[in-house]
């Protein structure tokens, strides 16, 4: 999964990655599928060790364009894994009281405590990209929180969290498809907003957002990963890919029983 990584210090052209790549998995979407199943019950394990250890903690940031497939991965990547350990934090737009002070001060009381897997939907990254395309404040003020946000992130990544962070990418064409399939599909239509087609307008601008802010803040202790999204099932592979290794890197064990239990028989 590294081809996906954004390593620190390169500058990201989204115009060179594709969102319908799909050249790390050999196989086709019903065998991606069958691969997904299994990293799901891995990662089930998984988190039940995190949560037993209950000694480090998981930073899951997930950011796109509509439509770009946020929930999707929440609902597919997660499916099986215990909800006591794993919470989702949501990032609208901001209450008047979270306008009162500084960006961070909404999202700092979200990130996941010892054992806990968090998930960001949206993010801090709103800040820098929402707030720069709307003009919403001045440019010399957004252009500081790129060292916020890293010094943030380097903050929680010395007390313990590892941080992960997904670009779902997907393209233009793709966003289209799925917007029209929310408008011809009654159910969905509560996922659609006549501000979604304002927002698609600004298309170009969101992309040279979303590549300064991949570029100034991929760090060695929370890297971006460009997930190609137009594909689902393949989106949802590479994520529970990333999330699955590395975990099995942080070298966790089950902590030892508080008591003696040599010879212990239920009867």
């Amino acid at each position: 999964m590294d081809r996906y990584r954004v390593e620190p210090g390169t500058t990201v052209r989204l115009s060179e990655h594709d969102p319908r790549d799909d050249a790390a998995f050999e196989g086709a979407k019903k065998a991606g599928k069958q691969r997904l199943e299994e990293l799901n019950g891995r990662l089930e394990a998984l988190q039940e060790l995190l949560y037993a250890e209950g000694r480090r903690r998981v930073l899951v940031v997930l950011q796109a364009t509509d439509t770009g497939g946020k929930d999707g991965v929440i609902r597919h990547v997660f499916d099986g894994v215990n909800p006591q350990g794993v919470k989702v934090a949501s990032f609208k737009k901001p209450t008047p009281l979270e306008l009162a002070h500084d960006y961070l001060w909404r999202v700092h009381p979200h990130v996941p405590g010892d054992g806990e897997i968090t998930i960001f939907n949206r993010s801090h990254y709103e800040d820098v990209l929402v707030v720069r395309v709307h003009s919403l404040v001045s440019e010399q003020q957004w252009r500081l929180r790129y060292d916020h946000i890293n010094d943030f992130e380097r903050m929680l990544a010395e007390e313990g969290t590892t941080i992960l962070k997904f670009f779902l990418h997907i393209s233009k064409e793709e966003q289209a498809e799925r917007l029209q399939a929310r408008l011809d599909d009654p159910a969905k239509h509560w996922k659609f907003s006549l501000g979604d087609l304002e927002e698609r307008t600004r298309w170009n601008a969101y992309q040279a957002a979303f590549e300064e802010a991949l570029s100034r803040t991929s760090t060695p202790w929370a890297p971006w990963y460009v997930v190609p999204a137009d594909r689902k099932w393949y989106r949802n592979l590479v994520v529970a890919s990333v999330l699955v290794q590395t975990l099995e890197g942080l070298g966790m064990e089950f902590p030892p029983p508080e008591d003696d239990l040599t010879g212990v028989v239920v009867t």
